[in-house]
């Protein structure tokens, strides 16, 4: 049996439009092209199209799926190695969420996380690119700046960074919640061993570089609502002890 290109759309919930694409660049070609012009397509290639839409699940780009299924795997082995993959990707997916709503559960609390629980998931450059791309998407379309991407060797580091960042603003939220002054000695302390810290994982700065940024904080919508999420009032805080830091 024989499909139109308008059934292959309606069974697959691909459109024509994107069918038309693929046999444009001959990532999916129909069986034949009847004398009235019209696309027809069998059941090998509705079995390609089903295995081009398993890779477009793992976000692999046409050109790499036109790669991979160019190197004349059979199904099997094609439908073996794509449930490997998808299952991988349902394993991290999940451990994200269980780490999200543990995170919201806390949120709703008002309750400090676990910082051992708190980035489980994000173990490795996939899910730690995942994260960071609203804010790279931001700051590309705002400030014209590059993306930034994480590489498979920077992964421990970057969570033990993550972990102390997000330990470093609890705390300076739970000052702000008690009633600890701006610019009090146990706040300076918690900004000091932040500096420090970002000094040993080779990301030195200055008191007055960092003021400078809690201030670009305060101007940029992303970053402000992000700080504020946590804790209201927490960037203006955190700028106010950043200046008082920087002065003494």
């Amino acid at each position: 049996m024989l499909y139109t290109v308008k059934e292959v759309s309606e069974l697959s919930h691909v459109t024509i439009k994107t069918l038309h694409h693929y046999h444009k660049i001959d990532l999916l070609l129909p069986t034949e092209i009847s004398e009235a012009g019209y696309r027809l397509y069998g059941a090998q290639e509705l079995e390609r199209l089903q295995e081009i839409l398993f890779y477009r699940e793992l976000d692999f780009p046409l050109d790499k799926i036109k790669e991979m299924m160019g190197r004349n795997a059979d199904r099997l082995t094609i439908l073996s190695q794509q449930e490997e993959l998808l299952l991988n990707r349902k394993h991290r997916l999940d451990n994200i969420v269980q780490t999200l709503r543990k995170s919201i559960s806390c949120a709703k609390e008002g309750e400090g996380m676990d910082h051992m629980e708190m980035f489980k998931g994000f173990d490795n450059e996939e899910a730690w690119n995942n994260a960071l791309a609203e804010q790279n998407q931001h700051l590309k379309e705002t400030y014209g700046m590059e993306s930034f991407e994480v590489a498979p060797a920077e992964i421990q580091d970057m969570n033990e960074q993550a972990a102390e960042a997000v330990a470093f603003m609890n705390n300076m939220a739970n000052s702000l919640r008690e009633g600890i002054k701006h610019n009090d000695a146990i706040v300076g302390s918690l900004i000091e061993n932040h500096l420090a810290f970002m000094k040993q994982h080779g990301n030195p700065i200055s008191p007055s570089d960092f003021a400078m940024q809690t201030r670009f904080f305060l101007s940029d919508d992303f970053h402000l609502k992000m700080l504020e999420s946590q804790q209201t009032g927490l960037a203006y805080y955190l700028s106010a002890a950043a200046e008082a830091f920087a002065s003494d």
